[in-house]
C-alpha cells in the first residue's frame, strides 16, 4: 500500500474522483494519506474532510523565493510520509527538487491530447478556448507522469472527447471533465500505485 497525496488549488472535482473511486472499493494499492492545497479556503479541502483525509496548506504567497515553497512542499510530503503525488488542478509548479524527489511517482491530469494545447500557460479554461478557437473537432485528456518540461512527461493515459458545434469553453470542460478526466486520473493511479507496490 503507497501514501498518496493530491495535490488541489480549487474545487477538487478530479480529487472526488479519486475519493469516489477509493470509496467504491478501488485504488488497492493506494492509501489516500494527505491533499495539500496551494491555497487556504479552497472547497477540495472540504472534500477531503468530509472523506477522511488529511490535509495542509502550502501557500505560495507565503515564500518569496521558489525554493522556499519547494521545500515547504517536499516537508510535508516527507511529514507523511507520501510515496506518489497526484497533480489534481495543482495551479504551481512543481520545481526541481520536488521532481527529483518523485520520480515517475508524480501524475498529472491535462484537458487535451498532449501535445495538443500544453505547456507554459495552458491550463484551466485557457486550453478549451484554444481548442475552440483552433476549430478542433476532437478534445480530450491525457494522464501523464511529470519531469521538468510542463505537460512534458510520458504519457500513461489519454481518452478522446468530441468537440460540439455549439460548445463554450465552459461546456467542453465540464464534457471534458466528465466523460475523460474523471475517468482516467483514477485509473492511471490505479495503476501506477499497483505497478510500484509490487515493486517497493
Amino acid at each position: 500500500m503507497l501514501n498518496v497525496a493530491v495535490l488541489v488549488s480549487g474545487g477538487g472535482t478530479n480529487l472526488q474522483a479519486i475519493l469516489d473511486a477509493k470509496a467504491a472499493g478501488g485504488l488497492a494499492h493506494a492509501r489516500l494519506a494527505l491533499v495539500l492545497a496551494s491555497k487556504p479556503g479552497v472547497y477540495a479541502l472540504e472534500r477531503a474532510a468530509k472523506a477522511g483525509v488529511p490535509t495542509a496548506v502550502v501557500s505560495r504567497r507565503d515564500y518569496a523565493e521558489p525554493a522556499a515553497y519547494d521545500a515547504a512542499l517536499l516537508a510535508a510530503l516527507h511529514a507523511h510520509e507520501i510515496d506518489v503525488v497526484v497533480l489534481a488542478g495543482f495551479l504551481s509548479i512543481l520545481g526541481k527538487s520536488v521532481i527529483e524527489a518523485y520520480p515517475d511517482r508524480i501524475l498529472n491530469v491535462h484537458p487535451s491530447l498532449i501535445p495538443s494545447f500544453c505547456g507554459a500557460g495552458f491550463y484551466g479554461l485557457k486550453v478549451h478556448e484554444a481548442a475552440l478557437a483552433k476549430g478542433v473537432k476532437v478534445t480530450g485528456a491525457t494522464v501523464h507522469l511529470v519531469n521538468e518540461i510542463p505537460d512534458g512527461g510520458r504519457i500513461l493515459l489519454q481518452k478522446a472527447v468530441e468537440v460540439l458545434p455549439d460548445d463554450t469553453p465552459e461546456t467542453l470542460q465540464k464534457r471534458v471533465m466528465t466523460e475523460a478526466e474523471w475517468l482516467l486520473l483514477p485509473r492511471a493511479l490505479d495503476e501506477l500505485t499497483a505497478a510500484l507496490d509490487g515493486n517497493v
